[in-house]
């Protein structure tokens, strides 16, 4: 029986329950989803929403299956609606009714909505880690190249005369802007959207402020209505994450052109290359030209 299922007089056909279904997509985010679920819990009981014993069940069960989850203890359930319902139905199976108060003053629009910001705050810090640490290995190898002079080109022809440091620091200030775009995406997402309800809140006598806090956000979102709906945060990731991957595509294109015969300025590691299975005298820039080739792909996503 489905949550939502209390005026219905027949079961869904199964065909729409699979097409209904998002377990595939956004199981991934069960960390998130548990990490939420304790704020709610510990918040519920503070309020004397639930009884404390409650929230001491449902935070012990919670805890037991991100541990199962983790280890491969327990696996997802192909057939639930999505990461909320099979969380919510595996911790009522392990605690009994205690589990069912969980979803009290919740509903899944704001848990998919928190679920999403958690998760793409932490992608950003993340991508932003990578980023650094590729900024810092272009400018350890450009302090190498001060003076090493090579060509500058424009429109294919040799034009000026700069240094290797000089084209790798490029690079490094495009790399630079992209950790900027990403923080600025990563801001906007630092307001808690829990508490917004489907779309107009709640009567129980909730506390934002506290879910907000445990889960290390700046504040409650200001608008529930637009606390549900806002998704302006995964755009502007997205195209943070589109315009990196045009910056890595370019800089691919520099090694792939750079190591061959034509121009011979460097030579790959043979632990980033690969071979010919036709031709021993090839070493082949597969790293660099699939960085290139995916980069279609991302932009299209």
């Amino acid at each position: 029986m489905k949550m939502w299922a209390g005026r219905f007089s027949k079961e869904v056909d199964d065909r729409v329950n699979d097409f209904n279904s998002s377990i595939r997509f956004d199981c991934r985010m069960y960390e998130q989803d548990i990490k939420g679920s304790l704020a709610h819990a510990a918040m519920l009981a503070a309020q004397g929403i639930i009884p404390q014993e409650d929230a001491d069940a449902i935070a012990q069960g919670l805890e037991g299956i991100l541990a199962d989850l983790k280890s491969g203890a327990l696996v997802f359930d192909p057939g639930a609606e999505d990461i909320h319902m099979f969380v919510e139905a595996e911790l009522t199976k392990r605690i009994g009714g205690a589990g069912k108060r969980l979803h009290t003053a919740r509903s899944r629009n704001d848990q998919v909505a928190l679920d999403l910001r958690l998760t793409l705050r932490e992608e950003a810090k993340e991508i932003k880690a990578l980023l650094l640490a590729l900024i810092l290995e272009l400018r350890d190898r450009a302090a190498e190249h001060l003076d090493t002079v090579m060509p500058g080109y424009t429109h294919l022809q040799r034009a000026q005369p700069v240094t290797l440091a000089h084209h790798l620091a490029a690079y490094a200030n495009m790399f630079l802007r992209d950790v900027g775009r990403v923080s600025d995406a990563a801001a906007r997402m630092e307001y808690c959207p829990l508490g917004s309800g489907a779309l107009a809140g709640t009567t129980y006598p909730i506390d934002r402020q506290r879910t907000a806090a445990a889960l290390g956000f700046t504040a409650p979102t200001a608008n529930s209505l637009d606390g549900v709906s806002d998704r302006d945060f995964c755009i502007e990731l997205a195209n943070a994450i589109a315009v990196i991957m045009m910056h890595l595509s370019r800089f691919s294109e520099e090694i792939v052109a750079w190591c061959s015969w034509e121009f011979k300025f460097i030579e790959l590691d043979d632990a980033f290359a690969t071979g010919s299975s036709i031709m021993p005298q090839k070493k082949n820039p597969d790293v660099a030209e699939l960085v290139r080739g995916k980069t279609g792909r991302v932009y299209g996503d």
